[in-house]
């Protein structure tokens, strides 16, 4: 499947429908209340991949400001479903992303994975990322 077979479209405001109907992409069900924070706030990026109509595959994107560093786009999921894997689209919406960043005016991009996340260490890798120097990423939950 080439990537010209399915469509990568960048969700805005008025597009919450289109994203609750790609629930199955992500972990959890998307409430519309927080979905439309996400898509009116500046700096979010929400991009669906559909083929023939069907949500098949998404990338979230934040950019994110330092006073020392500038701005650089922070990848927060990417996701294709199962049926859909191996098709070139994860790498398609990584680059859409990376195309987005670059127009922004961000100075890089970045994503955290699993060591052992294969498919996605190649999607990444595949796009030009390079990794870093041993990181451990730590993080705070506030919900029970």
């Amino acid at each position: 499947m080439g990537a010209r077979e399915f469509e990568i479209r960048r969700m805005c405001e008025g597009d919450e429908q289109l994203v609750l109907d790609a629930a199955i992409l992500f972990d959890a069900t998307p409430r519309r209340d927080w979905t439309t924070q996400f898509l009116t706030r500046q700096g979010h990026h929400l991009l669906i991949a559909s083929l023939g109509g069907t949500p098949v595959g998404f990338i979230s994107g934040v950019e994110t400001v330092h006073p020392d560093k500038g701005v650089e786009m922070f990848v927060y999921e990417l996701g294709v479903d199962e049926p859909y894997r191996r098709r070139g689209i994860a790498s398609a919406l990584v680059d859409e992303l990376l195309h987005i960043a670059r127009t922004a005016g961000c100075y890089g991009m970045w994503v955290p994975t699993e060591d052992d996340n294969d498919a996605a260490l190649a999607t990444y890798r595949r796009a030009g990322a390079k990794p870093p120097e041993d990181a451990v990423v730590l993080t705070w939950s506030f919900t029970t």
